[in-house]
């Protein structure tokens, strides 16, 4: 089973490495991993993906939560929640493909950011399965080259910040 971890932690070098030291250790692979500040000063927030069963993954996220600098783990897939990802696709686009790329990229609300001389970028933000949608019909003209930022979760609901919202 797909598990989604949100981790809260002190914004301080080294605490990235301890947590990915953890997983290594563990023998547990890391699908995707997005870390970005917190909307409180100092306090940095990383969204873990990884496959495993529940006891397996609660043990890691008990451990992770033992770990000097992080102050709070939770495990959100059970949780309702808002989880979206973002990818930049540069795709070849002859004189011909453009238009049809566009149309593409209108409707998954994705927008093309970039025009070269023979391709596009085009930037989607959605559901990790939109993303791939998008990604398969654009990946008969030739994708040059892919950017995902993984996940990035939050649950839903909730009337203030972090500790309202992550309660284990």
């Amino acid at each position: 089973m797909r598990h989604t971890l949100i981790a809260l932690m002190e914004d301080k070098p080294g605490v990235l490495n301890r947590v990915s030291s953890l997983f290594r250790r563990r023998n547990y692979n890391i699908e995707s991993l997005t870390v970005g500040h917190s909307e409180t000063p100092g306090i940095s927030r990383m969204t873990i993906v990884v496959n495993g069963d529940d006891r397996i993954v609660q043990q890691v996220a008990r451990q992770l939560s033992k770990l000097i600098n992080v102050t709070q783990v939770v495990d959100v897939s059970d949780k309702p929640a808002v989880i979206r990802e973002l990818a930049l696709i540069k795709v070849r686009a002859g004189h011909g493909a453009r238009s049809e790329i566009m149309e593409l990229a209108n409707v998954f609300r994705a927008k093309v950011v970039d025009v070269g001389k023979t391709s596009l970028t085009v930037e989607i933000t959605g559901t990790e399965e939109k993303v791939d949608s998008l990604i398969g019909l654009l990946q008969p003209f030739g994708i040059e080259e892919l950017a995902r930022t993984g996940r990035v979760a939050m649950v839903r609901g909730g009337n203030g910040g972090q500790a309202a919202n992550l309660q284990p």
